[in-house]
């Protein structure tokens, strides 16, 4: 007899494509937060299931059986990231009629299910947090420890293939690193939430890495990229990131091949408050052009007319506008219609503003989870809205050049080093 595939087993295989890659459409992207989410549901009703029969499907009844499985029903449960269907197992023949207590209970814990899902791709689960999860309102486990201690460790594969997955098969050209610092304990000072996601030659967007209550120190974030390059992660053309001191020696220790690109929404904001107010759209306008101009010969011949205009009047200003400017301008090597999205990581920051702004009329609202689901969320839409950036033969062949031209810069770079580090030879003869 041809055994059928468990709807378990189905849904883990979409994840897990989806994960990989292989669902390219924008609807299955989005669906990463759903699809975990009846993963989650399922594993918990065969477990429910394995408990009423006492044994696994397609194993044998030791003695009189207690009963058989009979296929699977569709469920539905609406949550806040769409409506989740869910095949749920059958049971006929049971001493009693069968009538699964977590189907009951699932319509008042869609946002525990949700916060599940998000923990399963940010850290795993723990026994803890399903148990919690699949209680009824006096607190009784609808499913047993054995059984929730089985589904920790099938989920904990997902996190496994979340987390170890090669990526190497994703051509990444553009890398986008963001941390975003949030109170996940109350009381605790703000924490950063790092994340990377990119773009590769094909146009998939692809999230890379996600790291929750960290640093944004060189030491940690050296060893959140050494994580993605010990999997395969190659060199980008341009990294993007903001500011933070520790990102950016972390990004020139570990890409020193591909060109860093400072957020210019991040310098355009710290630039506006070392401006007075009268003086701020003609001084914004003229950094504007020099950040979008034609190349980058063009750039810094503005940005000598600006130096010149401005350094008496405005001399932090035009210091905060000189430092690390070929970073800011870095974007002008690329592709014109690529530009735009690139030389900005702020994407993430708006849709995370947003989300935080409807939070402020939930009270006691901040917390680990909510943030962690919150920033998730963001990720999936921010990957969505990079719809639009395609890659031309043309450009490829424009990036196969910047390609070539980094790799010429940087060994370069290591020659000049070498001949540096050499000992000096006295030039004074012999006696």
């Amino acid at each position: 007899m041809m055994k059928r595939i468990a709807a378990t087993e189905k849904t883990r295989e979409r994840l897990r494509a989806l994960i990989d890659g292989r669902l390219g459409t924008g609807a299955d992207r989005s669906d990463l937060v759903r699809l975990a989410v009846q993963l989650i549901i399922e594993e918990v009703l065969e477990a429910e299931a394995r408990d009423k029969l006492g044994r696994e499907r397609y194993e044998r009844a030791e003695g009189e059986p207690s009963g058989y499985r009979n296929g699977y029903r569709t469920g539905r449960l609406k949550t806040a990231e769409g409506s989740v269907r869910f095949s749920a197992p059958q049971l006929r023949d049971t001493a009693e009629p069968f009538v699964s207590a977590v189907r009951e209970n699932l319509a008042g814990r869609t946002e525990a299910l949700e916060d599940l899902a998000v923990e399963l791709f940010a850290r795993g689960l723990s026994t803890r947090d399903i148990e919690a999860a699949f209680t009824d309102a006096d607190g009784r486990r609808l499913v047993s420890r054995a059984a929730v201690s089985e589904i920790t460790e099938r989920l904990w594969e997902e996190y496994e293939a979340f987390t170890r997955r090669d990526l190497s098969e994703f051509d990444i050209v553009y890398l986008f690193v963001d941390g975003i610092a949030e109170r996940l304990r109350a009381g605790c000072p703000r924490e950063p939430v790092i994340a990377a996601w990119g773009i590769g030659r094909n146009g998939q967007k692809v999230l890379l890495h996600l790291m929750s209550g960290s640093k944004e120190d060189t030491e940690t974030v050296r060893a959140f990229f050494q994580d993605m390059r010990a999997r395969g992660l190659g060199d980008p053309i341009l990294v993007a990131s903001d500011g933070a001191p520790g990102i950016i020696r972390a990004i020139e220790e570990c890409f020193p091949r591909s060109a860093r690109q400072r957020c210019l929404a991040h310098r355009m904001r710290n630039l506006a408050v070392k401006v007075p107010a009268d003086q701020w759209p003609e001084f914004k306008a003229r950094v504007t052009a020099c950040y979008q101009a034609p190349s980058r010969t063009i750039a810094r011949d503005l940005r000598a007319g600006i130096i010149a205009d401005y350094a008496d009047n405005l001399p932090t200003a035009v210091r905060c506008f000189d430092d690390d400017f070929e970073a800011c301008i870095a974007h002008l090597r690329l592709p014109v219609t690529h530009r735009r999205s690139t030389r900005t990581t702020n994407l993430i920051e708006r849709l995370f503003g947003e989300e935080r702004r409807r939070l402020k009329i939930v009270p006691n609202a901040f917390g680990e989870k909510p943030v962690l689901k919150l920033m998730f969320g963001a990720l999936i839409r921010a990957a969505e809205s990079w719809r639009g950036l395609r890659f031309t033969e043309f450009e490829l062949r424009q990036l196969d050049a910047v390609r070539k031209e980094l790799d010429a810069d940087y060994e370069t770079s290591i020659a000049r080093l070498d001949r540096s580090s050499r000992p000096r030879v006295s030039s004074k003869s012999a006696p």
